[in-house]
């Protein structure tokens, strides 16, 4: 079920509800950031209901059950809360709880969901576009900044065709973009809350018949819609805090694929940065050698 069509279902069947059914219903609508992330027996508690009226009620939505109307409710609340909304989440679900423990364990859940569901066809298929590309392009906007950089950190040392879009503005966004075409590949990152700006330069490659990689959370992402190749990652909120954490094991996934295609020039590349690294002093030198 498409997420948005949640509210419609909600909304045109109100009227046939039961009494408990309409209270849930109620709440959902005017509370849906915190019913998102609350268990059954929770919402039956918050609502004054019996948690069998909750299971019946997401079945009667047309779900499997109450977990899959909350995974429909949660990807509905990372597109759309607030910054504000995500600190009220982040309170009412730490509350006393050991916070370095649960945020840990939301990031291994995270790994172990994309590692069970991640097209590993597309993941194979993007490592050769990206491998064969005449010129590879990475952007990544706000949080996801720091993914498009570290990827093109390393992407740079295994080609020389590396560009790491700039997005200060638009303008500066489409002039780097603007010689594009179908040998090229795009890569763009973006996670809740999706940036416009990414949007629109996938549209861009895309009109411009260029292949787009995208790393994303889900198959309803903006960029996911124009892509050729779309890689899922989980980034399953605990706080108001971004979770890369899986994101950023797909790229490293990525970049080391593609140092095994190139591993000659990768070797020969490393051997020569490592005498200018010695020359220049670039890293702190153990004890034991010259300085």
């Amino acid at each position: 079920m498409v997420t948005n069509d949640v509210f419609e279902k909600i909304n045109s069947m109100y009227n046939s509800f039961s009494k408990g059914q309409k209270k849930i219903a109620k709440y959902i609508l005017e509370n849906y950031d915190k019913a998102a992330f609350m268990t059954a027996a929770a919402l039956s508690e918050t609502v004054g209901v019996s948690c069998s009226t909750v299971v019946r009620f997401a079945v009667e939505l047309g779900f499997d059950g109450y977990p899959a109307l909350s995974d429909s409710l949660q990807r509905l609340a990372r597109t759309k809360l607030t910054s504000v909304q995500r600190m009220e989440v982040t309170s009412s679900r730490m509350g006393n709880s050991d916070i370095l423990s649960t945020i840990l364990n939301y990031d291994i859940s995270n790994i172990k969901e994309t590692l069970e569901e991640i097209d590993k066809t597309a993941f194979e298929s993007a490592v050769s576009k990206i491998a064969n590309a005449k010129k590879i392009y990475i952007i990544g906007v706000r949080s996801s900044s720091a993914l498009a950089e570290f990827m093109y950190f390393y992407l740079n040392l295994i080609f020389d065709n590396v560009v790491l879009v700039g997005v200060a503005s638009f303008g500066e966004m489409y002039e780097q973009l603007h010689r594009i075409d179908e040998d090229d590949v795009l890569i763009a990152i973006s996670f809740p809350r999706y940036s416009s700006r990414t949007v629109k330069a996938v549209n861009y490659a895309n009109d411009n018949g260029a292949q787009v990689v995208a790393i994303t959370d889900n198959e309803n992402s903006p960029i996911s819609q124009l892509a050729t190749h779309t890689l899922m990652a989980k980034s399953n909120i605990a706080s108001f805090v971004d979770s890369l954490v899986a994101p950023l094991s797909v790229i490293n996934a990525l970049i080391a694929a593609l140092g095994m295609i190139k591993k000659d020039d990768v070797y020969s590349t490393f051997e020569k940065l490592e005498k200018i690294w010695t020359d220049y002093d670039v890293y702190k030198q153990s004890e034991n050698s010259h300085e």
